[in-house]
């Protein structure tokens, strides 16, 4: 063996360009290939991209391979010296190294593919020539080379050269193009020295000198004058031979391309390569001996057959090393030369050019390469197979140990077959993960050669793009897929993929986590893996937020859908958060690491856009259930970010921000349904006990506040946004109510004006007014009002009040107040209609003198006993019974007892004015008996007719009772 060589050549596999495309199966190619190489490796000489050759899935690129036999047996020698040795000190090495040595070593000769460079036995020979005869097959025979031959077109002229010499025969066919070039530039040459003349000739002078001059003066005159003649013909003949000289050669007829096609002899037709002049491109041929010459046929832009070369071998074999050489091109049959083209041929008789010559030193490095691939081969290393194992695992380890292989090298050159087949596995991770933490320690300690340190930055840009990789898709890792990824989405466990931990082994062998670099780039990968999350789920709803807000909205399929999609996001981005924190919860991610709140950032604000979005495409138009649900999940997912400590995000999902224009909307809507509702010509329907009108629209507000509920239980802010939707709607039913019976109520009215003047203009009408019957629909009305009173809004204050607790009073607004105005403005109207009513009531009874009360009173005398004022209050007390019993056709039991009461009030102060007036005995006398028949009268009909039987006295009558025992 040679001297151990430090910078041995690394053959370090190709890395995809894409990293989305890392886990498909690897493309490589080949450093050296043989008939098919057509590329030059001169950086000096410009090469385009040579075509991969595609490899077996899951396969590395293999280079080692490729140095030629020599290198095989020079590793194959190495190997059977190395096994003899450990063979003879016996033990368990012995036992390892008789694998390789049984059977003459054939399974090493097999390994290294030396069963055609080695001799074989005579017999084995005749054995295989013999078994080979059996097969039809026609098998071709292994191609061997007699050098390597590098071609590059330079030129192409199609016209000869003129002649050298004065010869007749170059003389007699002159190149036409170049006498054509003689004869324009003649031509220009002349055109111009014409004009030049022309110029000069119009050059006109005369000396100027007195006439009485001396000869003297005037040869000074003439030499003058000669002087300035001479200075302005210098001028113009300069001018004259400076255009002249930039004066340019009329355009020439564009050049033709030419197509050159190269094969060589012993190849077919079919083996044509294809080369342009000038295109610096190189092609690789490999003749079979001297006498296989290159031949070159030269075509037109057009495909016409212009003339052909052949360039013979033992020209070109003359001379080692590059040629730029001039060859004849002859048009065929006549053999006749049409034109020359410039070749730049290399030749070499090496199988290789990277200094790795036949017979040369081999170094240990480019041997360990070698058994290494044979191992790898041997043992089928892949994807997924990525191990060693056996005998071949003791054979390289010890070939590195006893040739002085480096442990880095070795590791190193192990790792860039590995990452040739990386996947983002956890079986693949943990072996790059052991063999490169060692070299990083070697690297730190500052024991790495030139050589392993090259390697080592190479790889670990590969390794970068592998466990970020891992990174980038942390959630869509399969350990059984064979490219570790998985296109279909994952089920949300909080799982741990298990390429996750030795990635991030691997990353802190990689960078300086304590970096803020580091930190910020880790945290990069894992923002690219959530958006990767997030734009598949936002993909469900992309068709959502691109129609158009003008469509019809009351598709009853597509708009229930839509919600149910956005909430389908809503729960899905949770269930996300929910899963990055289990992740986060099983201390395996950095410390500086917090997932939950990296990727809650993210979600919460696409979310938040996502939602914007749609609900401008899909606005709600009423609170049906599913935009409730909607809002229900978008409050919870707020509350769960709160719930998880999860920082707040700007332009995060906020709830209220995002639904508050529509809920504003929505209750305005809603208010004015509800007033449309409250018109005139919507209260229609039988007149029965309680006003159906009143019903219907009690019982629309009481589905507003159900309808609501699920928006004041979040925010109850808006409830007095609703409590004034509820009291305005209220004053307009009253209001409503009070047209539909205007005019019932307009005889009410006149009770309005001071008790003083109801009695002046009585007196005048007296003889002519008329008994006031109290009508059916007035009833009605008070049966209605006393319902809304005592009946609707208790039960609507008591959804109000429950919410009460959670509103933040502010100055200008109380909870309840509004409906508190409403409730004494219902309260007043009812009882200044019913004592109006009343009061009609009690007038009927002074339309005549006997049944007028205080005139009974007042004309009793001493003398006339009770018996006959009973008799006197007969008629009242028809009156009175028939009033009632009127009432209790037209008002419900409490409502009807409420109007009795106040009628037997109104009575009593009558007999109460008289009494105060008067104080005389007889008139506490028949004042005692009238309170006696009052009373009777109203307790036996009202517990006739209701059934009461503790009907208690009105104030009025406990006062003249009072009075009267005095």
């Amino acid at each position: 063996m040679g001297p151990k060589v430090s910078n041995a050549p690394q053959y370090a596999g190709s890395v995809p360009g894409n990293i989305q495309d890392f886990w498909k199966p690897t493309r490589a190619r080949s450093s050296q290939v043989s008939n098919e190489a057509n590329r030059c490796s001169d950086p000096s000489i410009k090469q385009d991209v040579a075509s991969p050759i595609p490899l077996p899935a899951g396969l590395p690129a293999y280079h080692a391979s490729e140095l030629g036999p020599w290198c095989a047996v020079i590793s194959y020698d190495a190997c059977v010296r190395l096994c003899l040795k450990y063979y003879f000190l016996g033990g368990r090495d012995g036992r390892e190294a008789r694998v390789f040595l049984e059977n003459e070593c054939s399974l090493l000769q097999t390994a290294f593919c030396l069963e055609q460079n080695l001799l074989q036995p005579e017999e084995e020979l005749l054995s295989k020539r013999a078994s080979e005869s059996v097969v039809h097959e026609v098998i071709k025979k292994p191609q061997k080379t007699f050098g390597k031959l590098k071609v590059q077109v330079k030129k192409v002229k199609m016209s000869l050269d003129g002649p050298n010499g004065c010869t007749f025969s170059s003389i007699k066919k002159p190149p036409v193009l170049k006498l054509q070039r003689v004869n324009r530039r003649l031509s220009t040459m002349k055109s111009t020295v014409y004009s030049e003349w022309e110029a000069l000739k119009r050059v006109r002078g005369a000396p100027k000198f007195s006439s009485n001059g001396s000869l003297s003066h005037q040869s000074m005159a003439y030499l003058q004058y000669g002087t300035l003649y001479l200075r302005d013909m210098a001028g113009l003949l300069k001018v004259g031979i400076t255009s002249l000289h930039n004066a340019s050669t009329p355009p020439e007829p564009a050049q033709e391309t030419y197509l050159c096609s190269l094969r060589l002899k012993s190849s077919s037709d079919a083996d044509m390569t294809r080369m342009q002049p000038g295109s610096c491109e190189t092609h690789v041929f490999l003749p079979d001996g001297m006498t296989d010459d290159l031949i070159i046929e030269v075509t037109d832009s057009k495909g016409k057959y212009c003339g052909h070369v052949i360039a013979q071998m033992a020209d070109i074999a003359d001379d080692l090393g590059d040629k730029l050489r001039w060859w004849p091109i002859y048009r065929e049959p006549e053999h006749e030369p049409v034109g020359r083209i410039q070749l730049n041929i290399h030749y070499s008789t090496g199988t290789d050019e990277n200094n790795n010559v036949k017979c040369g030193i081999v170094a240990e490095t480019i041997a360990y390469d070698s058994v290494l691939e044979a191992a790898m081969k041997a043992q089928n290393f892949k994807q997924r197979n990525l191990l060693l194992h056996g005998s071949w695992r003791w054979l390289v380890t010890k070939f590195a140990t006893y040739y002085g292989v480096s442990d880095a090298y070795a590791k190193l050159r192990y790792l860039s077959y590995v990452m040739d087949v990386a996947t983002p596995t956890a079986d693949c991770l943990n072996v790059i993960h052991d063999l490169l933490s060692p070299v990083i320690t070697g690297k730190m300690k500052g024991t790495l050669s030139s050589q392993e340190n090259r390697m080592l930055v190479k790889l670990s840009d590969k390794i970068e793009e592998t466990i970020a990789l891992v990174f980038e898709n942390y959630k869509s890792l399969d350990e059984n897929s064979p490219s570790g990824l998985t296109d279909k989405p994952t089920p949300v466990s909080g799982f741990i993929a298990p390429a996750l931990k030795p990635a991030l082994k691997i990353y802190n062998l990689l960078h300086d986590i304590q970096s803020p670099e580091a930190q910020l780039q880790l945290c990069k990968y894992f923002q690219i893996a959530v958006r990767k999350i997030l734009g598949r789920h936002l993909a469900e709803t992309n068709e959502l937020v691109c129609c158009s807000s003008e469509k019809s909205t009351v598709d009853e399929i597509v708009y229930p859908n839509a919600y149910q999609n956005m909430k389908s996001l809503c729960l899905n981005i949770r269930n996300e958060i929910i899963s990055d924190t289990k992740i986060n919860n099983q201390q395996v991610l950095p410390s500086f690491l917090e997932l939950p709140n990296l990727s809650s950032c993210l979600y919460s604000s696409e979310l938040c856009n996502r939602i914007r979005g749609f609900l401008i495409s899909y606005p709600p138009i009423s609170l049906s259930p599913p935009v409730t649900d909607l809002i229900i999940t978008t409050c919870d997912f707020q509350k769960d970010l709160a719930y998880w400590n999860i920082s707040p995000v700007k332009g995060g999902v906020d709830a209220k921000e995002l639904f508050h224009i529509y809920i504003t909307r929505l209750i305005h809507d809603k208010h004015l349904d509800l007033l449309e509702s409250c018109k005139l010509d919507k209260c229609v329907g039988p007149q029965v006990s309680t006003s159906t009108f009143v019903d219907d629209m009690y019982k629309q507000l009481k589905e507003t506040l159900c309808e609501f509920q699920v928006i004041i239980s979040r925010w109850p802010e808006y409830t007095l946004d609703l409590e004034k939707v509820i009291a305005d709607t209220e004053r307009v039913i009253m209001e409503t109510l009070e047209k539909k019976y205007n005019d019932i109520l307009s005889p009410l009215k006149e009770n309005t004006i001071s008790v003083k003047a109801v009695q002046y203009v009585q007196r005048f009408a007296k003889g002519n007014s008329l008994p006031y019957s109290f009508p059916e629909e007035l009833g009605t009305l008070f049966n209605s009002m006393k319902k809304m009173l005592d009946v609707r809004q208790p039960e609507i204050e008591k959804q109000f009040k429950s919410l009460s607790v959670c509103i933040s009073q502010s100055e200008n607004a109380v909870p309840g107040e509004l409906l508190s105005e409403v409730t004494v403005m219902l309260r007043t109207k009812f009882r200044n209609y019913m004592q109006a009513a009343v009061e009609k009531l009690a007038g009927n009874t002074k339309l005549q003198n006997t049944t007028n009360l205080k005139k009974v009173i007042q004309e009793a005398k001493e003398s006339v006993g009770e018996s006959d004022i009973r008799n006197r209050m007969q008629c009242l007390k028809d009156i009175l019974t028939k009033t009632i019993n009127d009432l209790h056709g037209h008002l419900e039991n409490h409502v009807f007892i409420i109007v009795c009461q106040a009628l037997w009030d109104r009575m009593g102060q009558d007999v109460l004015r008289v009494l105060e007036n008067r104080k005389e005995n007889w008139t506490c006398k028949a004042s005692r008996v009238a309170v006696d028949v009052l009373n009777e009268t109203f307790r036996l009909e009202m517990q006739r007719l209701v059934g009461d039987k503790d009907v208690e006295a009105p104030r009025s009558i406990l006062e003249v009772q009072s009075i009267l025992c005095k």
